[in-house]
């Protein structure tokens, strides 16, 4: 499919904003006063905010209504979404599970098979909770014998979970509830599991409220939630957080303690002794710490310290000193992102150039041989237990959605097990990596994907996605919602900016803090590249990023107005100042500093805090910010206040909108159907802007 040029400019000056109410808020900072006029907006519990959500909505849904192929995208959406997935099978208890969609269900339903390749028995389908999908699972975790199944539940997008019990012998559920969990694992112990949770909250504060005082407790089956009995707590350190989990072989359980989401402290006791204490193997939170698993004495710890790019170390947990510590696997040239035992070996991930590979090695940290793939992208699994003779990974692309393969870990061999039937010919289209030069004369990699044979000729219809923060990477995958936009002769480039991790905590570091604006420029840079390279031009550029990519659209959206036609801010932290100030924001300060810091800390944060930079007499590009009512992650206040602004100062043609979702957060657990929609109007909303009539 290709798509059709139209010249004319579509002129939308005729859009009647809601009149959004100031109010005289005025904070001071280090003796600078900053107003606040559209304070009122935090309050999302208040009928004056609900009455302005649905007035905001009108006018964006009234605008996406009228655009002509707006339902044709949305078919061929449906129709291309509507293939089976089915996830790699995973062994937990002695029995096989595997998750499976059959095309446009909201929700994955899970299955349990007594044996490989058995028949397929149904044991929770989370369809069936809710009327519109929104309720989403969070949780999977099977008792060690086999027979119950703990499973969490999010309700809307919402943060909070709730955890359930389940007898996996007779398929009922129990009457265990536990609530006001968030960021918690579950981990098995006899006819029990720990977990972790905060103190419930005021009436009104769910989603907004500051979360503090995390708790681990442990869950006997069968009991209240009343009865459970706390394990930790420190009520010195109430921004902290504390999760719990237990080895394989259930010789110790480890307490990891967070204060942000950059490094972080653990804890060790012996289980079976009443009597052990509590080791604080380390204490700070200078680097970050993953116990992999306990291993003939020795706990075997993923980290970053002293290795920027990690790696796999061993500490005695009856000399814990760090001058005993141990190398297993020392650093390499490419990063290390995960570690399974399994089958006796070590199976290592790296990512070289922001995409995967697989290394083994022998328990001793001797290598043994890399893993062959088939093709250049992102691997998932490998789990399993130490007596395994084969395990599962999936690989993707973005032109190749999930294949499963089998490895024999024995014979270091794999074979194909199970692909998606999707209608998207993938051969059609071709992915390059390059590498551009930034602002400062760094190099940062960027893939490019679009049709074999287009022409860079300026005109095609592009976009750009970024994310560059909290060491988190971007590696290549298949995304369905993408198909739509490179079926119409779309190149979508995907830029790797510092602040991820994709080479290691330098390169992080190099994004965050007083260094934050190397993303700006980073993402800039690419802009720049893709439009001196002839792959579009700033008319038919579009620009994304969601969460603390929604933080860098909202800022390069300000700072290059002019390099951009249309940009999609989504559920994005656009209030520098106050950002940690609402649930878990605390948590992005070593990322981003606060306004509280320093006076340079604030100048700092001021100068690209996107609420804060828009400018009046400023032609900006078409603007749709997305978020949710139920986002507890990134309060909507957020995107609520920025779009007031936007609208209160821009004065130009181009549409600016915020399209606010209902019964949904930030992200995780999103019903089919609401992404259906919400991709239907970001590709509309994209088009029509660049004057691009698709050809449906």
């Amino acid at each position: 499919m290709a798509c059709t040029n139209n010249s004319e400019k579509k002129e939308d000056s005729g859009l009647k904003y809601p009149v959004t109410k100031k109010v005289d808020t005025v904070d001071v900072y280090f003796g600078t006063k900053v107003p606040d006029p559209y304070r009122w907006l935090e309050d999302d519990n208040s009928e004056e905010t609900k009455a302005w959500v649905k007035a905001e909505n009108e006018v964006t849904f009234s605008y996406l209504s009228k655009i002509p192929f707006r339902q044709k995208i949305k078919n061929r959406l449906t129709q291309i979404w509507d293939y089976p997935k089915k996830s790699a099978p995973f062994k937990r208890g002695g029995r096989w599970f595997v998750s499976k969609n059959n095309g446009l269900q909201n929700q994955s339903a899970y299955y349990m098979l007594d044996s490989l390749g058995g028949s397929e028995k149904l044991i929770l389908d989370p369809n069936t909770l809710s009327d519109d999908g929104t309720v989403a699972l969070t949780n999977f975790k099977v008792s060690k014998d086999g027979k119950y199944l703990a499973y969490g539940l999010a309700n809307a997008g919402s943060d909070w979970n709730e955890f359930y019990v389940m007898n996996l012998e007779t398929g009922k559920k129990l009457q265990d509830r536990i609530q006001w969990v968030k960021f918690s694992g579950i981990s098995w112990l006899n006819d029990g599991f720990y977990y972790s949770r905060f103190p419930s909250p005021k009436d009104g504060d769910a989603l907004k409220g500051v979360n503090e005082n995390s708790k681990v407790y442990y869950h006997k089956i069968g009991t209240d939630q009343s009865e459970d009995v706390l394990f930790y707590e420190d009520p010195k350190h109430p921004n902290w957080g504390f999760g719990g989990y237990v080895t394989e072989d259930e010789e110790f359980i480890v307490i990891s303690v967070t204060e942000s989401t950059s490094g972080n402290a653990f804890y060790i006791k012996k289980l079976g002794d009443s009597n052990s204490e509590i080791i604080k193997v380390v204490e700070d939170f200078d680097f970050d710490f993953s116990v992999v698993d306990h291993d003939n004495g020795r706990l075997l710890v993923m980290t970053n310290y002293n290795a920027p790019k990690y790696k796999l170390i061993s500490i005695d947990p009856n000399s814990i000193s760090k001058e005993n510590w141990k190398d297993v696997i020392p650093e390499q040239n490419d990063v290390l992102t995960s570690v399974s035992i399994v089958g006796g070996k070590i199976i290592a991930q790296y990512m070289k150039d922001a995409h995967d590979i697989a290394k083994v090695y022998m328990m001793d940290g001797a290598y043994l041989y890399d893993i062959e793939l088939p093709l250049i992208g992102s691997l998932s699994g490998f789990g399993g237990k130490k007596d395994d003779h084969f395990t599962f990974y999936t690989l993707t692309s973005f032109t190749t959605p999930s294949v499963v393969y089998k490895y024999n870990i024995d014979e270091n061999t794999s074979e194909f097990y199970q692909k998606s039937a999707i209608d998207f010919d993938g051969s059609k289209y071709e992915t390059k990596q390059i590498f551009y030069t930034s602002k400062d004369g760094t190099k940062i990699p960027m893939f490019i994907v679009h049709k074999k044979g287009i022409r860079y000729d300026g005109t095609n219809p592009t976009l750009l996605y970024g994310y560059g923060g909290f060491n988190i990477s971007l590696t290549p995958s298949f995304s369905i919602r993408n198909t739509i936009w490179l079926e119409n002769g779309g190149v979508y480039a995907l830029a790797n900016l510092r602040g991820g991790g994709e080479y290691g905590e330098e390169w992080h570091k190099a994004g965050t803090l007083m260094q934050k604006q190397n993303v700006f420029d980073d993402f800039i840079a690419a802009a720049e590249y893709l439009i001196h390279e002839n792959y579009t031009s700033a008319e038919k550029l579009a620009i994304m990023g969601g969460s603390n990519g929604g933080l860098l659209i909202g800022a390069v959206l300000n700072q290059r107005p002019e390099l951009f036609k249309v940009a999609f801010p989504a559920v994005g932290v656009m209030d520098m100042l106050r950002y940690h100030k609402f649930t878990i924001g605390r948590y992005w300060a070593t990322d981003y500093g606060t306004s509280e810091d320093s006076p340079e800390m604030f100048n700092y944060l001021l100068k690209y805090s996107p609420l804060h930079t828009i400018k009046s007499g400023v032609e900006y590009p078409a603007v749709m910010v997305t978020t949710a009512d139920h986002d507890d992650r990134v309060v909507p206040a957020h995107s609520f206040k920025y779009i007031a602004t936007l609208q209160e100062k821009y004065k130009g043609n181009n549409p600016v909108l915020i399209r606010i979702e209902t019964n949904a957060g930030h992200g995780a657990g999103t019903p089919t159907s609401k992404y259906i929609d919400e991709y239907t109007d970001y590709w509309s909303f994209a088009f029509y802007n660049m004057g691009i009539t698709p050809d449906y």
